[in-house]
């Protein structure tokens, strides 16, 4: 993307005010999408965003300057004021770049970006189709599948330059079911970091016709009664629980400036034994996998909690030098605009020791949460509140009746102690998380899992 001479020249000129580290970040993403709306193909967009981030550090303290402008005027302007904002001076700084080959773990096979238009569009339909024809109740149906692919190089004054190049595809069906003027909805949206093949082993007749199930059995529910009681929550994305409850509490965003309920508690019981709860970049196509950061660091597979015990943070640059620990492959931003921090990938529950069935079997009254839906966490006090997507009534140990309005009220310090069952049947859900650096793809999972107790929001 940029010449070495000319990134050796900006990083050079990023520390002239007597910065201590700089870092150069180019980004050129090409994206598209397919939209399907009431029937037919509603909207084909391609966009293209390309740009570079400065960044200089002085301890802890960084300033970050970024432009669209990749001439070499531009880049200098960039640098130089990135420099100023740190403060004066003069320094002169020999920067070496030595490159570094980096293997690709995510192949691909059919680019989404590139590929042909009625393929994408056929993929798209048959979802849809199959939405709306599952039944006469599914009044609407939205669709839209979407790639991306996005090459990034950096560079800093270590010495650094890398370069790497990562595909995402995605694929979301939205359905409404109506009757009697009463509306509700489904979705479904699986995505994978790999091309058009993840279509080799997800139908996309079955996606359609997951989120138009879930329609109808919404808008056949009656509402959830309010109260205290056992959860079971299933696998897939049932993790966001996991994700936003607890995963933000463990990235150095937050416990590196003290914002955090689990700063100071390495090598502390802060779960049930059962949990063990991992956070992986580098799983092969992985909707959250990438083969390194927006750091340059190579991605890898972190421990977080093992058996109850909290083993590890998530801790990018800044955060290893405001704590003193080492980095672990999880700095990520939106764009180049962004300023990158210590950031999630694929964070989940591993498999536990306990059979699926006799979860259910367990609860003699409770709820069953099927799907779960968006919620939000105070990271301070983990604080959370999550709605229920699809859910139903367990009574003497069997799911009954389906329910909707139903939310999970808790604290997340709390809900990793009152987890008693984990089950054996770990998969994982795709979605966008947001934070200090912007929105990125992250999956979230977790097997079937029993809370033994916990505040159910409803009526």
């Amino acid at each position: 993307m940029i010449k070495k001479e000319l990134l050796e020249e900006l990083l050079a000129t990023a520390m002239k005010s007597g910065g201590d580290f700089a870092e150069v970040f180019a980004e050129h993403t090409r994206s598209n999408g397919i939209q399907f709306v009431d029937g037919k193909i509603d909207r084909i967009s391609d966009n293209v965003l390309s740009g570079v981030g400065i960044r200089v550090f002085k301890g802890t303290r960084t300033v970050y300057a970024s432009t669209s402008d990749i001439t070499r005027a531009g880049l200098l302007a960039c640098a130089r004021a990135s420099s100023d904002a740190l403060g004066e001076g003069n320094a002169e700084i020999a920067i070496c770049l030595k490159p570094k080959t980096i293997v690709n773990s995510h192949p691909v096979r059919i680019d989404p970006v590139n590929s042909d238009i009625k393929t994408r569009a056929d993929i798209l339909k048959s979802a849809c189709f199959s939405a709306s024809e599952h039944s006469e109740l599914i009044s609407q149906v939205q669709g839209n599948i979407a790639g991306v692919t996005r090459e990034i190089l950096v560079a800093n004054s270590e010495g650094l330059l890398v370069n790497d190049s990562h595909t995402r595809t995605r694929l979301l069906v939205n359905a409404i079911a109506s009757k009697f003027e009463e509306n509700q909805s489904g979705a479904c949206s699986p995505g994978r970091g790999m091309g058009l093949e993840m279509f080799d082993f997800i139908d996309p007749k079955e996606v359609g016709i997951h989120a138009a199930r879930q329609a109808l059995v919404n808008l056949g529910a009656g509402y959830c009664q309010a109260g205290r009681m056992t959860v079971a929550i299933e696998n897939g994305f049932g993790g966001v629980i996991f994700h936003e409850a607890c995963g933000h509490s463990l990235e150095a965003t937050q416990v590196g400036v003290g914002m955090s309920e689990m700063c100071g508690k390495l090598g502390q019981k802060i779960a049930n034994e059962k949990i063990t709860a991992i956070d992986d970049g580098t799983i092969v196509g992985g909707w959250g996998s990438v083969n390194i950061d927006d750091e340059g660091n190579p991605t890898q597979r972190n421990v977080l909690i093992e058996n109850g015990i909290l083993k590890k943070y998530m801790v990018d640059r800044l955060g290893s030098r405001r704590m003193g620990m080492p980095m672990t492959g999880n700095s990520r931003k939106q764009d180049y605009t962004f300023e990158s921090t210590s950031r999630m990938t694929n964070t989940f529950i591993d498999n536990g020791p306990d059979k699926n069935e006799d979860i259910i079997a367990s609860i003699e009254y409770g709820l069953y949460a099927k799907e779960m839906g968006g919620g939000s966490v105070n990271p301070l006090t983990g604080a959370f509140n999550f709605s229920v997507r699809e859910g139903y009534m367990i009574r003497n140990g069997k799911i009954c009746e389906p329910v909707r309005g139903a939310s999970l009220i808790g604290t997340g310090s709390q809900i990793l102690q009152d987890i008693d069952m984990v089950g054996q049947n770990l998969a994982t859900g795709q979605g966008v998380c947001g934070s200090a650096s912007g929105s990125v793809p992250t999956d979230v999972g977790q097997p079937l899992i029993r809370v033994k107790e916990i505040t159910v929001g409803g009526r």
